[in-house]
């Protein structure tokens, strides 16, 4: 099995805050709005599964190998390595080191193998557990000052970085639960977190596939959920990206292959972009393929 996203859920490049609201958001107000976020978008996730047969536990995803059970365990997994990483980093360190150290020189790979365990348990104690871990995701976060860096697989991040990062992953893990369940989600303002942790993440995506990471700025021009545009990046970038903000996260989460998505792409980096967007970290994904199967 290959997770779709690496432990590493933001990369060198990804942003150290969240967008601000307004100029009057300080550090603490923005982590508290994005944990909140963070919140809803579990609760989403969690409204999808709470109630499904333990049958329907074990239905394929997109995501090859891995079950609607596989996408909920890998999501507490992770949820338990953020709070040992906010409650004591040193310790943190140690037990990853020590746990993925002997893994990989075993072969196996730790994010599998922790989708693999969590999926073995009952549906009801995974499910637990996945509740518990959330809120304890939230009170360490929480309680962390917003300027520390906490250790984590990749770069450290500070918390609202971390938040966004779950946030993001959440959503992503949670769009193969909803594909599996022929399921269609109500797209939110939630989105406008992952669509800037995209563009923040566009030279690393360069990067993992050996180019070098673009000089020229590029420019979203976003149809937010509710009709209004979101915009990042410089006005007067000529490499511009346009089209829905849904496509546009569904593109860098790698959940939908460009060319089922109605973005456009004015402009040299820009165009090369599209194809190898990678919100998260770890080698390159495979994505997914076009509908058409060509």
């Amino acid at each position: 099995m290959t997770d779709p996203n690496a432990p590493q859920d933001a990369s060198k490049d990804a942003p150290q805050d969240a967008p601000q609201d307004g100029p009057q958001d300080g550090p603490q107000d923005v982590l508290r709005g994005l944990l909140a976020d963070l919140g809803a978008e579990s609760a989403v996730l969690d409204a999808l599964v709470a109630d499904l047969p333990a049958a329907d536990w074990a239905r394929p995803t997109p995501a090859e190998g891995w079950t609607v059970a596989h996408q909920i365990a890998h999501l507490a997994w992770t949820d338990d390595w953020t709070v040992r990483a906010a409650r004591d980093g040193e310790a943190f360190t140690a037990a990853a080191g020590a746990a993925f150290g002997d893994l990989r020189a075993a072969g196996r790979d730790p994010v599998d193998e922790g989708a693999v365990a969590g999926a073995a348990e009952e549906p009801a104690a995974l499910l637990a557990r996945w509740r518990t871990g959330r809120d304890a995701v939230h009170t360490a976060l929480a309680g962390t000052p917003a300027d520390v860096k906490l250790p984590w697989f990749g770069p450290p991040m500070k918390p609202a970085s971390m938040a966004t990062a779950r946030l993001m992953e959440t959503w992503a893990h949670g769009q193969d639960v909803a594909d599996a369940l022929g399921v269609t989600r109500e797209p939110s303002a939630r989105l406008r977190h992952i669509a800037h942790l995209g563009l923040r993440t566009l030279g690393f995506a360069f990067t993992l596939h050996g180019r070098p990471a673009p000089q020229s700025p590029v420019r979203l021009e976003l149809t937010a959920p509710d009709g209004t545009s979101w915009t990042f990046g410089p006005a007067d970038a000529t490499d511009v990206v346009r089209g829905p903000a849904l496509d546009f996260c569904l593109l860098v989460t790698q959940r939908r292959h460009h060319d089922d998505l109605a973005l456009t792409a004015t402009g040299p980096t820009a165009t090369a972009w599209l194809p190898i967007a990678q919100v998260f970290a770890g080698p390159p994904g495979k994505g997914r393929g076009p509908a058409s199967g060509a």
